[in-house]
C-alpha cells in the first residue's frame, strides 16, 4: 500500500509504502530509500516504533546529516581524502565530512528519489547512477529489494551492475531503539567479531587489529554505551547468503534484533552526533558493509565491480522478544 508522504522543491512527488507481516509493520520511503518506521511488539505484545525516524518529508529534508534509515552508497562509509585508485586512474569525490567523502558525497543515494513497484510483501526500488554521478566511474543501474518474509524478518537485497568499473558499497543506515524511546545506550549487544578497524583523528584505519582486550569485544553480550564509529571485520567474511553476525536486545522490553548478512563487515555507531529532535545516543546504527577506505586499502575485501559482474548483497534484520 503506498500514499503521498510530500512534494520536493522541484516538485518530484514523494511516496511511503507500508509493508505488514507476521505483527511487523514497516515503512519505506521512495525519497532516500529511507526505512521511516518498523513497529513490532515486545514482551508483553505492546508496539512500538523501533527506529528513529521523521513524520514527514520536512524533518529528512532539514536534517540530512544522520541519514536517518536510508539507502547508503554509492560508496558507504568514509573514503580518505575523497580521492580513490581505480585501473592507473585517480578518481576526486566530494569531501562532504571533513578531507573525507562519506557516504556517497554530497548527494547520495540517500537524497535521491527512487523508481518503486510493489512485490510480493515488499517493495522493489531502482534507480540509475549516471557515470560521474558524485565523481564515480561508470552508469550504475542498482536496486534494493525490501521484503518481510514469513516470520516478519526484515529482507533488504541489492544488486548494482555496471558499464565502466567502479567502486560499490551499499547499506541501510537505520538507528535502532529497541525500548521505542530515550536513549539506547543501555541495549544490550553482541558482535561476531574477533577484529575490528582502529581509526586516525579523521575516522580513517589505520589497519586491523583484534578486540580482545579491549572496549571492541562484543564477542560476548555486553552494553552498548557510547563513543562508538568503528567497523567490525566479521569472523565469517564474505559469504554467499547471509549468516547472523550481531543481536542487539533491550532487556526493559524484551525485545530482540538479529542482524544476518552476506557482508564482511559491520559499522556500530552509538550517535553522538545526533542533534536538532533526537539526543546524542538516542538510536544504535548496525551498519552491514565492506570496510571503510577499502577502494585505498587493496589488503581489505575488494568493492571494485566491473562490466559483466553483478553487485549483490543481503542484509536480513530479524525481530522477537524474550
Amino acid at each position: 500500500m503506498s500514499e503521498h508522504f510530500g512534494t520536493l522543491s522541484d516538485g518530484t512527488a514523494v511516496h511511503r509504502w507500508t509493508l505488514e507481516r507476521a505483527g511487523v509493520r514497516v515503512r519505506v520511503l521512495s525519497y532516500g530509500g529511507i526505512v521511516q518506521s518498523v513497529q513490532v511488539p515486545d514482551r508483553d505484545g505492546r508496539t512500538a516504533d523501533v527506529v528513529l525516524g521523521f513524520a514527514g518529508l520536512d524533518g529528512y529534508l532539514e536534517h540530512p546529516g544522520p541519514y536517518l534509515g536510508a539507502l547508503v552508497g554509492r560508496y558507504a562509509n568514509r573514503i580518505a581524502g575523497g580521492r580513490f585508485p581505480l585501473d592507473g586512474l585517480t578518481y576526486a569525490l566530494a569531501q562532504n565530512d571533513g578531507p573525507n567523502s562519506l557516504h556517497g558525497g554530497e548527494r547520495g543515494f540517500d537524497k535521491r528519489v527512487w523508481d518503486v513497484t510493489p512485490v510480493e510483501h515488499g517493495v522493489h526500488l531502482s534507480r540509475v547512477s549516471r557515470h560521474g554521478e558524485e565523481g564515480f566511474p561508470g552508469r550504475l543501474e542498482v536496486s534494493a529489494t525490501y521484503l518481510l518474509d514469513t516470520t516478519g524478518a526484515l529482507r533488504i537485497a541489492y544488486e548494482a551492475v555496471t558499464d565502466a568499473p567502479t567502486v560499490v558499497n551499499l547499506t541501510n543506515h537505520s538507528y535502532w531503539n529497541l525500548s521505542g524511546s530515550g536513549n539506547a545506550g543501555g541495549h544490550e549487544l553482541r558482535i561476531a567479531a574477533g577484529r575490528y578497524t582502529p581509526v586516525d583523528g579523521d575516522a580513517i584505519p589505520t589497519g586491523i587489529a583484534p578486540v580482545e582486550g579491549t572496549r571492541f569485544d562484543f564477542r560476548s553480550v555486553r552494553k552498548t554505551g557510547s563513543g562508538y564509529d568503528h567497523n567490525f571485520v566479521l569472523d565469517k567474511g564474505v559469504t554467499g547468503t547471509p549468516v547472523e553476525v550481531a543481536e542487539l536486545s533491550d532487556p526493559a522490553s524484551g525485545r530482540v534484533l538479529t542482524v544476518a548478512t552476506t557482508e564482511p563487515g559491520l559499522q556500530l555507531y552509538t550517535a553522538e552526533h545526533l542533534s536538532g529532535p533526537f539526543a546524542p545516543g538516542d538510536g544504535v546504527a548496525l551498519e552491514t558493509q565492506h570496510f571503510p577506505d577499502s577502494p585505498n586499502r587493496p589488503e581489505f575485501p575488494s568493492t571494485v565491480l566491473r562490466p559483466g559482474e553483478v553487485f549483490r548483497s543481503e542484509t536480513v534484520y530479524g525481530f522477537s522478544a524474550r
